[in-house]
């Protein structure tokens, strides 16, 4: 009698060419490999969802180390970049809650409801629980930094969280907000390496972060028209006209207050030669204007920053030249 044959294989049932070749290409035992694919899509899954392109917002915390001529303290820059690391980690924290929170209105949006949280990729119970640990340890190795690293680092924590539950439907205090998150990372920075930091540089922070959060408004406003209310409260009060001149009043302070800050901050060379990094940030909020107006861009800041050579150009020139003028001059 003749044997039975055995179950043909799937991808040879197809009968085609393409088929044939996958078959071929699969290892006897396909399961690890399912596996590991699964492990993968949910790793991939889970960066996503902790947004770690967010993590560049966290370089302010290095304002304080290079503008206080430490930079070349291999023991200040180690805790400062330890510090971005606590930070990373309650950031992340803080998106968790924040997807979970969000969640019904996130599915309305043509882009975040891709989040992981949204789309349901990931459980809200999966996500506060990852949010809890990530805010513990962070919270953590502020503790093991120094005490008041810690403080601010709590402080932002009920900031951002009272942010994304309540004052994210005020409106100008969500950009606000936002703002003041921006101005404790500088803070943060300063008081982990034990150094002051200009007022100057920190009503910069604040103002850069107001021009970026009505810019962000703006283009959300743009992208969901008539269903912008539905999504976030303030979204219905703003105007296009109103953000324009927001927009326009922020940007114009901001080149005020840094040039202000080039030649009368304390840590600025006498020979004020840091007036030379000005065109830099000129340029570069020029350019995110254009970028904003002419091609319908401003939702993510952190992208463009990445995506758009001309910016990226000039925000590296305001680095190296910045250096050059605090270490070199």
């Amino acid at each position: 009698m003749r044997a039975p044959q055995p179950h043909p294989d799937p991808l040879q049932a197809e009968g085609s060419e393409h088929a044939a070749l996958l078959a071929s290409a699969l290892p006897a035992n396909p399961r690890p490999t399912f596996r590991t694919n699964t492990q993968m899509a949910r790793a991939r899954t889970w960066g996503l969802a902790l947004r770690p392109v967010q993590w560049s917002k966290n370089a302010v915390l290095l304002a304080g180390v290079v503008f206080a001529h430490r930079l070349g303290d291999v023991a200040s820059l180690s805790i400062a970049l330890v510090a971005v690391i606590a930070f990373s980690l309650v950031s992340s924290g803080i998106y968790l809650v924040n997807d979970v929170h969000d969640a019904p209105y996130d599915r309305h949006h043509p882009t975040k409801r891709l989040r992981p949280v949204a789309r349901g990729a990931i459980s809200p119970r999966a996500a506060l629980s990852v949010s809890v640990l990530l805010l513990v340890v962070g919270c953590t190795i502020a503790a093991l930094i120094r005490p008041a690293f810690l403080l601010v680092v709590v402080a932002y924590i009920a900031l951002m969280l009272a942010y994304s539950v309540v004052l994210k439907s005020v409106v100008l205090v969500d950009v606000f907000v936002i703002a003041a998150g921006f101005v404790l990372r500088a803070v943060a920075g300063s008081v982990a390496v034990d150094v002051p930091i200009s007022a100057w540089l920190l009503l910069c922070t604040m103002l850069l972060a107001l021009f970026l959060g009505f810019c962000k408004r703006r283009h959300e406003l743009n992208i969901l028209g008539a269903e912008a209310a539905q999504h976030r409260t303030p979204l219905g009060i703003y105007s296009n006209r109103l953000l324009d001149q927001l927009i326009a009043a922020t940007a114009g302070a901001t080149i005020v207050a840094y040039s202000i800050y080039t030649f009368d901050a304390r840590w600025v060379p006498a020979n004020n030669a840091m007036m030379l990094t000005i065109p830099f940030v000129v340029f570069a909020l020029f350019r995110y204007l254009l970028l904003v107006y002419r091609r319908g861009q401003g939702g993510n800041p952190e992208w463009l920053l990445f995506r758009d050579r001309p910016l990226l150009a000039a925000i590296v020139g305001w680095a190296l030249s910045s250096l050059s003028v605090l270490y070199l001059v």
